[in-house]
């Protein structure tokens, strides 16, 4: 018995080695962008999407396919364009002249990593075809249903400053990512290193496979492990309904802004995601700071504001704050 623990504790102990390893590789290439990089991995160990938004040229699409590099996955950029089809995204069927008769083929939603740049700038049917893939991991074209590849993270990213001619996604389908993530500029040393990479025109941008897809599946099954309190549970449940109903937890300034609280794929989400927060601190039980770490990431786009808060230029960043704030953890 004595022998399995130490043979468990071994294996766990040289996952979470790897993990460091994956941040080490990422950023041979990569400056900075740490917390991204922590947000998509923890996406992929607990087999959900997340939606990246941030202003252009601050290497979102280089950490997504450097990670894929590292991970040793299949990784496809899709450009999000007014004219894209959904068949562009999923595949279609084309008659073989040879055979006479139809046959699939297969569109780049096939892959392990799917990154959905600027998703806000295709139509509504092409966006409801990548989240359907997200939701249901299956694709149907024609009268064949066919299962995606596992591990499959779909990267969604969207540019918050040019929004002409978009189609901004829909509250029912954004709250399908598990978090949206906020990408900030780099911090002055970071840009000059930079700077510094590109300007070298012999810079090396290879990278070594750290994790395989069978560690990527041992790890989830780690995570999967890691212990929540019953008070910890709780704390989840009274914070999702905190932005349903505010003014019972005294969040009166809070209750004249929302306009809807977010939905129970917020709670499911925030366990998950507090998990696999404790799991890359390398413990097997979660804190309260993990909780309000990842909060923000994985509530803000779910909480929807009223014309009120825009007015007052109040953002969900502020709210989830003051909820952090007021609502009390009960042991």
């Amino acid at each position: 018995m004595e022998e399995s623990i130490t043979t468990a504790t071994e294996k766990k102990n040289e996952y979470q080695e790897k993990i460091k390893q994956v941040f080490a590789e990422v950023g041979k290439v990569v400056v900075g962008q740490e917390a991204m990089l922590n947000r998509l991995l923890i996406g992929l160990f607990t087999q959900s999407h997340v939606l990246l938004e941030g202003v252009p040229g601050i290497a979102k699409t280089l950490t997504v396919s450097t990670l894929a590099k590292v991970l040793h996955l299949d990784f496809q950029r899709i450009q999000f364009t007014p004219d894209l089809l959904p068949a562009d995204l999923i595949g279609t069927m084309i008659y073989n002249q040879k055979q006479g008769n139809f046959e699939v083929k297969k569109g780049p939603i096939f892959a392990n990593i799917i990154l959905a740049d600027e998703i806000n700038r295709s139509p509504a049917k092409v966006q409801s075809a990548l989240l359907e893939s997200m939701q249901e991991k299956q694709v149907t074209i024609g009268e064949n249903t066919f299962a995606l590849d596992k591990p499959f993270l779909v990267l969604a990213t969207q540019n918050p400053v040019d929004q002409e001619g978009t189609y901004p996604l829909p509250e029912a389908q954004v709250d399908r990512f598990m978090m949206k993530v906020h990408v900030n500029y780099p911090t002055k040393d970071q840009e000059l290193e930079v700077m510094r990479r590109i300007a070298n025109m012999n810079f090396d941008y290879t990278v070594n496979t750290v994790l395989s897809k069978e560690d990527i599946f041992a790890i989830r099954n780690e995570i999967n492990q890691t212990t929540m309190s019953e008070s910890l549970e709780k704390y989840i449940v009274e914070l999702v309904y905190a932005t349903r109903d505010p003014k019972s937890y005294g969040l009166d300034k809070a209750a004249e802004y929302i306009q809807f609280g977010v939905s129970p794929r917020a709670s499911i989400n925030l366990n998950l995601a507090a998990k696999a927060i404790a799991y890359f601190e390398g413990r097997d039980y979660v804190l309260p700071e993990d909780i309000k770490e990842i909060a923000p990431d994985v509530l803000n786009h779910r909480i929807i504001l009223n014309y009120e808060a825009e007015a007052e230029n109040v953002d969900t960043k502020e709210i989830i704050q003051t909820i952090l704030s007021k609502v009390p953890i009960n042991n």
